[in-house]
């Protein structure tokens, strides 16, 4: 039997659609996997997809789940769920899939024992004040934690702005680099939902977007959102951009601190 899945976009929104290959690949269908190869290798590396490709081929499946506007699943919800619940309610799945990622861990990662800190997302909306993570790291290093901040694709600003910066465009390497970090505080970014896939513990600030749609997969995501009633607006964000207040911030995230220090030691 073969499957396809198509979903281009962004690594969180490939990594959301990853329980869909699990599902096919435990059914015993052969998987190919349509979209960013370099993001799909993942999928690849844990056995869940068999062939990964950045074109449509013309050949016969079984079953086709084409993630876009045109395709036969909607690449947004028409009501506020979990955008991984809406794949596979409109797939016809109800099966249970991992919450943490097979990967195996890179034997030298740069992140061993530190606190990953990723301060940037694929749109400037998404993106508070960097005093936000500098704070952050006066907290954490009170807790006698060492931090490293991460520099992806589109992030040359972070190198310009912080110490200590860790760089890669290569998604399973960071994936497996990740498996080593004590914990990782970002943004609703690719790289926080790789992080939490891979079993940190996670830290997501929001601001325009939503948590609810747009969470991670895994099993120790701590969200942190205003719940300003203005909020979600992405796409159309204002200039104030109230929901990213630093002041509010930083009181919920001393808020989640102590529920938060049980994985800090681990």
């Amino acid at each position: 039997m073969k499957a396809l899945v198509y979903r281009r976009g962004a690594l969180g929104d490939t990594l959301l659609v990853f329980p869909l290959l699990e599902i096919l690949s435990k059914k015993g269908y052969e998987v190919t996997a349509v979209g960013n190869t370099d993001y799909f290798r993942i999928a690849k590396e844990v056995g869940w997809a068999k062939r990964i490709l950045d074109f449509v081929p013309e050949d016969e499946y079984d079953v086709e789940i084409l993630i876009s506007v045109d395709g036969n699943v909607s690449p947004f919800p028409q009501k506020r769920i979990w955008i991984v619940d809406h794949y596979l309610n409109s797939s016809g799945f109800k099966e249970d899939f991992s919450k943490k990622l097979p990967l195996s861990p890179l034997d030298r990662s740069p992140f061993e024992g530190k606190v990953v800190i990723h301060p940037s997302s694929g749109s400037p909306k998404k993106i508070p004040s960097p005093d936000l993570f500098l704070e952050v790291e006066k907290i954490l290093k009170k807790e006698g934690l060492e931090v490293v901040y991460f520099a992806g694709e589109a992030d040359s600003w972070v190198k310009e702005t912080f110490d200590r910066v860790v760089e890669s465009l290569d998604p399973l390497w960071i994936g497996k680099a990740l498996k080593k970090a004590k914990a990782f505080i970002g943004l609703d970014s690719g790289i926080s939902h790789l992080a939490s896939y891979v079993g940190l513990p996670t830290v997501i600030f929001y601001g325009p977007t939503d948590p609810v749609v747009w969470r991670p997969i895994g099993e120790r995501v701590f969200q942190i959102c205003l719940s300003l009633e203005c909020s979600p607006c992405f796409p159309n964000v204002c200039q104030e951009r109230s929901c990213f207040r630093l002041e509010d911030l930083l009181e919920h995230f001393a808020k989640l601190l102590p529920s938060l220090r049980p994985h800090l030691r681990g």
